[in-house]
This record gives structure tokens, C-alpha cells and sequence, in this order.
């Protein structure tokens, strides 16, 4: 291994948050674990020269959509994916990267007698064939089902424990996820373990480690607090699967901002679940990484701006702009990352305080028009000036957030040309703002940004004179 380079890599990271020490995670990494279009061969082939370069030192092979990994999970491999699983290997033995392979049986496997020790077979068969191309760590996952069968789904981590993982001497101890994956989802009313959750952390192998995902599925933050009272009701530590910057559940917005809000000391692992964008991960991946490697120390703010810095360099200023835009990811189950353009999103308060009064407002009206206009000029010299890797994969976003910016301008000036009685002009900049508006709804299934900001602003104008 190369020590000498991931020494480097921390001691840079510890260096950016201003720390003279901190203790890393020891397991961090990345788990390809979302819905939708896997990554291709290529992607995490470059993912595993991310991973090394940021200290990152794992990743878990578990895409939801691969059919062998969940809905074929019986079934071996066809030669060609076994040629590039062999290939997907040995670059993450290149660069320092264990390779955690994970298969998800529970779909529909069996806990009966004689089905259950077919099933057992094949995924003891399955799991030898990955081992044979130098695969030494091992998951197993019982994410996202419909039957909670803890004994089951315990006694057959066990059955793997004591048949494959020992009696080979050289895998580490197997990772999992129980089908209760979050803390409520985990605790009945009375505060105690439900049946499920109880059964199954009871009955795992003494070192399996199981892995949550805090508070929800996707949650803002996660507190020590969170962490404790699930440590105790598995009577274990627990590590971390982290929902950011994943996006699988609103693929029209694009996650962009940093990690943040999440423990300083106690967790054994860290694994960050990205989008299917693979380039555009990275700014919250490099986020991810500096907090795995110093939690006591990391300012979320330093990393996220280092980030973009070594990802865009001449282009980081413009992709700051448009990234701080595109952070917060909100429905009726899901909260998390930071409230998209919090500082626009302010000086727009203090317009609208001023606005009615007059007091100040000119100058305020120019102000903002300025920001936006800055905003609309980022996002089109983005959508010229990317690389072709990264504009495929937000250029709906970027085109969406210049239409936007664009009508926010159109709507500065309506407010000015009826302040001054001109209605003329007045008539012609609504007609104007009607048809961007226009565009702009027809184009929002497919690309979300700047909901709370942009978007807002546009409404609120027009409500305001209306």
C-alpha cells in the first residue's frame, strides 16, 4: 500500500480544516447503492483513482439495477461481467481501494428447511465465484423488502459466517444492512427494539458489522444522540450508509453541496451512497472524504470550495455559483443538505422589506438584478465551457437555471417600469417573463435548481403586482 500518498492526503485534509490532529473513520468509502442506470466500467474505474487520491479507502459493489446483485442474485454472473468484475478488482487493488462485493437475496430468498438450503448453496456459490478473482470482503443486504424475517436473515449471516468466512481465514467480517435500516423504523413507541430489529441484532455474527442510515432514509444530519441510542438497541456499533449525494428519488435535481451535520467522533465506517451523475458526485464525495478523515476538525464551507477548486479550476468560480443552488434535497420523506443560495435567498427578504416602502429599494432592485444576472452568465458559460463528461450530466439543470435567472432580470425591471408608470414597456417585459415562465414550467419535470430562490422570486414578483 501506498503510505506515503495517503499519509499526504490526510495531512493535506487535516492542513484545510486548520487541525494539528484528528482520527480518521477507518472504513470510509463510497457504496454504488442507488436505483437507476449503474455506473459504467469506466466510471468506477475513475472512481477508484478518486477514492485513493482523497484517502478514501472503500467501496461497496452493490447497484440496485444490476440484476445479479438483487433481482438475479441465484444466478451467476454471464463471462463478460465476470471479465470486467475481474478488471473493477484489481484497479481497486491498484489503488488501495477495498472492494466490498454485496449481493441482496432478500427479495426472495428462502428461510425454510429444504428451500433455504438451496438458496444458502447458490449464494455460497455466488460469493466463491467473486472470491476467486481476489475478493475478500463481503456484504450482504436486506434493504428495501417487504418481509421482516430477522431470525431468518440473521441465521443466515451466521450460516455464512461459520461456512465461508472463517474457514477461509483471509475475508474480513461480512457488512450488512437490515431491512429496519433507520433509527424510528428501528424503535416501537415504548423506545425498545421491534421484534424484527431485535431478532436480527441479536442473533448476528459477534463481528458483522451492520450498517443505518441515521435518523430516515435520507435525513438532514445525524446527531451522537442518534447514533448512541441505536448502538443500543443492537448492543454493537454500527456504521454509517449515507444518502448524500444520492439522488434517486428526485433524479431532476442535482445534489451539489457538501456533507455536513454529521457526528465528530464514534463511527467505525462511512459509506457515501452517490447519484448516478458520477463526475458531479465528486464535489460532495471530496466533502465526504475530508470529513472521513478528520470529523473533529471538518468545516464543511473550506471543503466544499476545495472541492470545486480542484474539480472546475478556471471554471470554479462560475460552478460555485451554480452548485450553491443545487444542494437541498426535499419531499414528503426526505430532508437533507444545505438550503440551496441561502445568501440570495436573503438579500431577496430584504428587497421585498424594502420594495413596498421605496426606501432604499433602487438600489437594492440593482443589487439583485446583479446577482442574478451573474447567475444567468455562470450557467451559460458552463454549458459552453465544460467538459463534455460533466456537461452531460447537468446540462437540463444549467439551461433551466439561465432561463430562470434570466426571468428573475425580466422581472426586476417589470417591477421598475410599473413603479414608474411605464406601461409600455411594462406590458412588453411581462410578455417577455411569460414566455421564459412558460418555458420554464414545461421544463421542470426534467430539471429541477433553485426552487426556494430563483424560481420563487419569479412567482412572488408576479404575485406581488397582481
Amino acid at each position: 500500500m501506498n503510505w506515503k500518498k495517503i499519509a499526504a492526503t490526510i495531512l493535506c485534509a487535516l492542513s484545510v480544516q486548520g487541525a494539528a490532529f484528528a482520527a480518521p473513520i477507518p472504513l470510509r468509502g463510497i457504496v454504488e447503492g442507488f436505483y437507476g442506470r449503474p455506473w459504467t466500467q469506466e466510471q468506477r474505474i475513475d472512481m477508484m483513482a478518486f477514492c485513493e487520491a482523497h484517502g478514501l479507502n472503500a467501496y461497496i459493489y452493490a447497484p440496485k439495477d444490476d440484476p445479479y446483485h438483487r433481482e438475479k442474485w441465484r444466478e451467476p454472473y454471464p463471462e463478460s461481467q465476470i471479465k470486467k468484475l475481474a478488471a473493477l478488482i484489481g484497479e481497486a487493488q491498484r489503488h488501495h481501494v477495498k472492494f466490498i462485493f454485496a449481493l441482496s437475496p432478500g427479495l426472495d430468498n428462502s428461510y425454510t428447511p429444504l428451500r433455504g438450503a438451496m438458496d444458502r448453496k447458490k449464494l455460497l456459490e455466488k460469493l466463491e465465484s467473486v472470491y476467486a478473482l481476489g475478493v475478500r470482503d463481503f456484504a450482504v443486504f436486506f434493504d428495501d423488502i417487504t418481509e421482516k424475517d430477522g431470525q431468518g436473515q440473521a441465521e443466515l449471516l451466521r450460516w455464512l459466517d461459520a461456512h465461508f468466512v472463517k474457514p477461509r481465514g483471509d475475508v474480513s467480517p461480512l457488512l450488512t444492512v437490515p431491512t429496519e435500516y433507520f433509527l424510528p423504523d428501528m424503535r416501537g413507541t415504548d423506545g425498545k427494539a421491534k421484534p424484527y430489529t431485535k431478532d436480527f441484532s441479536l442473533g448476528l455474527p459477534k463481528d458483522a458489522l451492520p450498517l443505518f442510515t441515521g435518523d430516515g432514509v435520507v435525513m438532514q444530519g445525524l446527531s451522537g444522540k442518534t447514533l448512541d441510542d441505536t448502538e443500543r438497541l443492537y448492543g454493537r456499533r454500527l456504521g454509517l450508509w449515507w444518502n448524500y449525494p444520492v439522488n434517486d428519488y428526485m433524479e431532476a435535481k442535482l445534489a451539489l453541496g457538501p456533507v455536513e451535520k454529521l457526528p465528530e467522533a464514534g463511527i467505525p465506517a462511512i459509506f457515501f451512497n452517490p447519484m448516478s451523475a458520477a463526475e458531479l458526485s465528486k464535489i460532495s464525495l471530496a466533502t465526504g472524504a475530508a470529513y472521513a478523515l478528520a470529523p473533529e476538525s471538518y468545516e464543511p464551507q473550506a471543503a466544499w470550495e476545495k472541492a470545486i477548486r480542484e474539480q472546475y479550476g478556471e471554471l470554479a468560480p462560475q460552478m460555485e455559483l451554480v452548485a450553491g443552488q443545487s444542494q437541498h434535497l426535499e419531499n414528503h420523506w426526505a430532508n437533507i443538505g444545505r438550503q440551496d443560495g441561502e445568501a440570495l435567498r436573503a438579500e431577496i427578504e430584504d428587497f421585498w422589506r424594502a420594495w413596498p416602502k421605496g426606501e432604499g429599494a433602487e438600489a437594492k432592485r440593482a443589487a439583485l438584478r446583479e446577482k442574478f444576472s451573474e447567475l444567468a452568465a455562470a450557467a451559460k458559460t458552463l454549458r459552453s465551457k465544460l467538459p463534455g463528461k460533466k456537461l452531460r450530466e447537468c446540462k437540463p439543470q444549467l439551461k433551466q437555471l439561465e432561463l430562470l435567472a434570466e426571468a428573475d432580470v425580466l422581472a426586476l425591471d417589470w417591477l421598475e417600469a410599473i413603479r414608474a408608470g411605464d406601461e409600455k414597456r411594462a406590458k412588453k417585459l411581462e410578455k417577455k417573463m411569460g414566455k421564459k415562465r412558460e418555458k420554464i414550467v414545461k421544463n421542470e419535470d426534467a430539471a429541477k435548481i433553485s426552487e426556494t430562490v430563483c424560481r420563487a422570486f419569479l412567482d412572488e414578483a408576479l404575485k406581488k403586482e397582481k
